[in-house]
C-alpha cells in the first residue's frame, strides 16, 4: 500500500536524492493534484544544523511568491519525519536541457535569464540569498517557463552562519571568488552565479574546469572568465559585457543589484548596445577583500613540498622589503611623493558626458569608452546618474571613470478610470501604446467612460522605446426591447421583469388620474396592472443617465 503522509499526501515514486533530503512525487488527495514532497532523511532529524537548514528552505520558499520560483504548499512533521510539500514541475532541469542541446540561441538564452533574474530580484527584495544558483536547481517546463528551486542553503542576508564552511556551500562551478576566500554570501555572490549560468547557456559549458573542486575554486579566484565571443563570434559584445560585469572578481565592479543586470539584459539587443566596446575595468579599485595566502597555499597543495612555499614567501618578502627601502630613501631625498599621483574623484552627477570629460580632465582623469545607459524616474536623458569609482574615491592620475548615463525617463502609466476613452487616446498620443477598448453595458456612466483598465496599470513604469498594449473597459449604453407582455401585467412584476433584463435599467411607475370619471367608469377600471408604457411596449429602448421607462397604471 502506498505511503500516506498527514492523511493527505499519497507518495507515488521517488524523484531524486539530495545531500540532506529525498524528493518524492505524491498526490494531494484533498485537492487532487500532483505535488513534490521533500523529506529530511531520518538520521538527520536529530542533527540541529541539518534541521535548521531544512527549516530555512521552508521559510525561504514560503516567503516568496513569483511565477519563476517553485511554489511551497505545506510544511509539517509526522512520526519524526520533517517534510516540505511544493509545486511539482513536469519537465527537466536546465542542466539536462543544456547537456542535450548544447549552446542555446541568444534570444532563448536571454528569455531564460530574464525569468531567472526576475525571480532572484524578488528573493533579494525579501532579504533572501539563494547561494546555490545553478542549472541543476532550475526546472524547465514544456512551455519554456523556468522555475528556481532548492532553497536548501538559502539564507537571509542578516542571518547568522551555521558553520564556518557553510559560507562556501553551493556548487564550485558557480562559486563567487569571495566565497572561495571564506567570506559570507551576499546578493552579489548570487549575481556572480547568474553570470556563470548565462555563460553556460551561450556556450553549452562552464567557464572553468579542473580535476578537483579546489582547482576550479582557485580559477574562479584568479582567472578571468573566457569571452563568449571566443566560442561564438556572432554574439553581440553587449551580452559578453553582461557576463563580464556579473562575474567581476572585484565586487566594486560587479552589479550591485540583480535589477541592474536585468536592465542591461533588456537592452543588450538594442542597436546602440550591440556594438558596444568590450567592458574593461580599472585595476586600481580595491573591493576590500583580502586573499588569504595561507588558505590559497593549502588549496594548491597537490604533492608539492612545503619548503617550496617557504622559499617563495621568503623571496616575495625580500622583494617587498627592498621596495619599501627604496621608496623610503626617495621620500627622504624629496625625489618621490606618492601623494602626488593620487587624486579624488570629483562630483560629476547630473553633468553631460561632454561636461564630465572637461571636469575630469582637470584632475588628469578620463571617461571610460564603456558607458552604461539606463532609464530613470527623474533624470533627463543624457545626464549622468552615477559613476565608478564614486565621489571622493582616491585613484591614480590617468585612471578612467565608468559612467552610467540616463537613457531618459520612464513613462508612468496613469489611472484612466472615469476618463473618456477618446481623452485617454489624446493623452497618450505619441506614446508607443496600442489602445484596445471593450464595451461593457453601464447605465450609470456616460457612454465612452473608462470603467477600468487592464494590461497596463496605474503606476507601471514603461520603457518609452518599447511597444505596449493598454486595454480599456468602456461604458456603453444599455439597450433592451420592451416586451409586449408587460401590458396588463401586475405592476410590480412588470417593473421587476424590466429591471432584470439589463443592469442599470430604470423604471418609473406613473399612477394615472381618475379625475372626471364617473363612479361606474372607475368601477370598470382594472387596477394594479400596466395600462401603457413609455416608450411603447415592443419598441427598442436605450438606457441613458437621464432617461427611464415609465409604466402607467390605475391604483
Amino acid at each position: 500500500m502506498p505511503e500516506m503522509i498527514a492523511k493527505r499526501y499519497m507518495v507515488v515514486q521517488p524523484l531524486g536524492e539530495g545531500g540532506m533530503a529525498d524528493v518524492y512525487l505524491a498526490v494531494d488527495t484533498l485537492l487532487n493534484r500532483e505535488v513534490a514532497i521533500k523529506m529530511l532523511r531520518g538520521e538527520l532529524s536529530g542533527d540541529p544544523v541539518a534541521l535548521l537548514r531544512f527549516q530555512r528552505e521552508a521559510n525561504a520558499a514560503s516567503a516568496l511568491n513569483h511565477p519563476n520560483i517553485v511554489e511551497l504548499y505545506d510544511v509539517g512533521e509526522e512520526n519524526g519525519k520533517h517534510y516540505i510539500v511544493m509545486e511539482y514541475v513536469r519537465g527537466k532541469t536546465l542542466k539536462q536541457l543544456i547537456q542535450q542541446r548544447g549552446a542555446m540561441e541568444k534570444n532563448e538564452a536571454i528569455a531564460i535569464m530574464d525569468q531567472l533574474i526576475s525571480a532572484v530580484i524578488v528573493a533579494h527584495k525579501s532579504n533572501i540569498i539563494h547561494r546555490d544558483i545553478k542549472p541543476q536547481n532550475v526546472l524547465v517546463k514544456d512551455d519554456g517557463t523556468v522555475k528556481i528551486t532548492d532553497f536548501g542553503i538559502a539564507v537571509a542576508s542578516d542571518a547568522i552562519q551555521l558553520t564556518q564552511t557553510d559560507t562556501i556551500m553551493g556548487s564550485v562551478h558557480y562559486l563567487a571568488p569571495e566565497l572561495a576566500r571564506g567570506e559570507n554570501a551576499s546578493q552579489q555572490s548570487d549575481i556572480y552565479a547568474l553570470g556563470i549560468v548565462f555563460y553556460e547557456l551561450l556556450t553549452g559549458q562552464v567557464p572553468h574546469k579542473g580535476e578537483a573542486p579546489v582547482q576550479i575554486a582557485i580559477k574562479h579566484m584568479r582567472d578571468e572568465i573566457p569571452s563568449v565571443l571566443d566560442f561564438n563570434p556572432t554574439l553581440p559584445q553587449s551580452m559578453d559585457n553582461i557576463i563580464i560585469r556579473a562575474t567581476a572578481k572585484n565586487k566594486a565592479y560587479r552589479y550591485k543589484m540583480a535589477q541592474d543586470m536585468l536592465e542591461d539584459l533588456h537592452h543588450c539587443m538594442d542597436d546602440k548596445m550591440i556594438n558596444a566596446d568590450k567592458l574593461v575595468f580599472d585595476s586600481n579599485i580595491d573591493d576590500g577583500a583580502t586573499i588569504m595566502i595561507g588558505e590559497v597555499a593549502k588549496m594548491e597543495q597537490s604533492g608539492k613540498k612545503k619548503r617550496n612555499y617557504l622559499a617563495a614567501f621568503i623571496g616575495v618578502g625580500l622583494i617587498v622589503l627592498s621596495i619599501i627601502m627604496i621608496v623610503s630613501l626617495m621620500a627622504l631625498s624629496g625625489t618621490f611623493d606618492p601623494k602626488s599621483k593620487i587624486v579624488k574623484i570629483p562630483d560629476i552627477t547630473s553633468m553631460t558626458v561632454a561636461d564630465a570629460k572637461v571636469e575630469l580632465a582637470k584632475y588628469n582623469l578620463s571617461v571610460s569608452s564603456t558607458i552604461n545607459y539606463q532609464l530613470t524616474d527623474d533624470v533627463d536623458e543624457g545626464l549622468i546618474i552615477s559613476y565608478t569609482p564614486t565621489l571622493g574615491t582616491e585613484v591614480e592620475k590617468g585612471s578612467t571613470v565608468i559612467l552610467t548615463v540616463s537613457e531618459g525617463k520612464y513613462f508612468i502609466v496613469g489611472d484612466y478610470k472615469g476618463m473618456l476613452a477618446d481623452d485617454v487616446r489624446a493623452l497618450l498620443t505619441g506614446k508607443k501604446i496600442t489602445i484596445r477598448t471593450q464595451d461593457e453595458p453601464n447605465a450609470t456612466l456616460a457612454a465612452g467612460t473608462v470603467i477600468r483598465q487592464e494590461l497596463l496599470m496605474n503606476g507601471d513604469k514603461l520603457d518609452p522605446t518599447r511597444q505596449y498594449e493598454l486595454k480599456l473597459i468602456v461604458a456603453s449604453n444599455v439597450s433592451i426591447i420592451i416586451p409586449g407582455t408587460i401590458i396588463n401585467m401586475e405592476i410590480a412584476s412588470a417593473k421587476a421583469l424590466l429591471e432584470s433584463m439589463a443592469t442599470g435599467i430604470k423604471v418609473t411607475l406613473v399612477e394615472l388620474p381618475t379625475d372626471g370619471m364617473s363612479e361606474g367608469e372607475i368601477k370598470k377600471l382594472v387596477k394594479g396592472v400596466v395600462i401603457s408604457s413609455t416608450p411603447n411596449a415592443g419598441s427598442y429602448y436605450t438606457q441613458s443617465s437621464t432617461s427611464d421607462i415609465k409604466l402607467s397604471y390605475y391604483k
